[in-house]
């Protein structure tokens, strides 16, 4: 899909399909092309991926028409120019809290190239744009994409006030941080967890916000929250995908032979 269609998709609360890429291999392309996704999700909060790399990322699969959303490091407006300037299509900002921070990823994403104090008084209602710069603005940033990841107990007490601000095409819930944010780290099972990442899904479904779950523990916990309206189906990692391939390869040749067991990790927090 192309931004302009995900876009159109997630506002008719379609489902959408998609995985994170972290490998920045040419090789890639020719595979995840292949697999019936959507759009793709390159993370540089976690992921040590540099400026360049990111920006020829998101150009190869744009232009294999997968829309490329990419997760900045912080919930810095700065960083999101630098990601959209790059090629990204859609920005994800983590960890936030507060409707300022919100406010000022509004500006990067959706009023691009407006920045400095001019902006930050369109932003708080000080200024209105003559309908020309409305025009303008509006056209150069049509179909960018303002992602708001929500992963605290914080942004769960408030997520009516944060989900207000306008402008918010979707809402990725991060797990793993929501887990220990709330004191139930890696508890997957427990009972807040699991009702904090439904509240989240519901608040944003009510609004008309597609919303997404970056977990890849258990593909059924994805169809549940499926069928309880989340409509951007993120599922796992590549880099995942072949480590946990690989460690069951490895673990049956091992068993098959008598070499002992692998005991190695079979999942990553991403």
């Amino acid at each position: 899909m192309t931004s302009k269609q995900l876009k159109e998709a997630l506002r008719a609360g379609k489902r959408v399909y998609g995985t994170m890429i972290a490998s920045p291999s040419p090789k890639w392309m020719q595979y995840v092309t292949k697999i019936g996704l959507d759009f793709v999700f390159i993370d540089t909060e976690h992921i040590p991926l540099d400026r360049s790399t990111v920006s020829w990322m998101c150009q190869a699969y744009k232009a294999a028409g997968l829309t490329p959303i990419v997760r900045i490091p912080s919930p810095n407006p700065y960083e999101a120019c630098i990601a959209m300037d790059g090629g990204a299509c859609g920005v994800v900002a983590p960890y936030l809290e507060t409707v300022q921070q919100i406010r000022d990823l509004r500006g990067a994403v959706k009023y691009r190239p407006l920045k400095g104090q001019k902006l930050s008084r369109v932003l708080s209602g000080e200024e209105k744009l003559t309908q020309k710069e409305k025009d303008y603005l509006e056209a150069y940033s049509q179909d960018a994409l303002l992602i708001v990841n929500l992963e605290s107990k914080v942004a769960l007490d408030n997520i009516d006030t944060l989900l207000a601000e306008p402008d918010i095409d979707a809402a990725f819930i991060g797990p793993h941080d929501l887990s220990v944010n709330l004191g139930v780290p890696e508890e997957y099972e427990s009972e807040l967890w699991n009702e904090s990442c439904l509240k989240i899904i519901r608040k944003c479904r009510e609004k008309g916000i597609a919303v997404a779950n970056h977990f890849s523990d258990d593909i059924e916990k994805q169809l549940l929250w499926a069928r309880e309206g989340m409509n951007m189906m993120l599922w796992n990692v590549d880099m995942l995908k072949m480590f946990q391939g690989l460690h069951k390869d490895f673990a049956y040749m091992r068993k098959e032979l008598g070499d002992g067991e692998t005991t190695a990790a079979t999942r990553m927090d991403v």
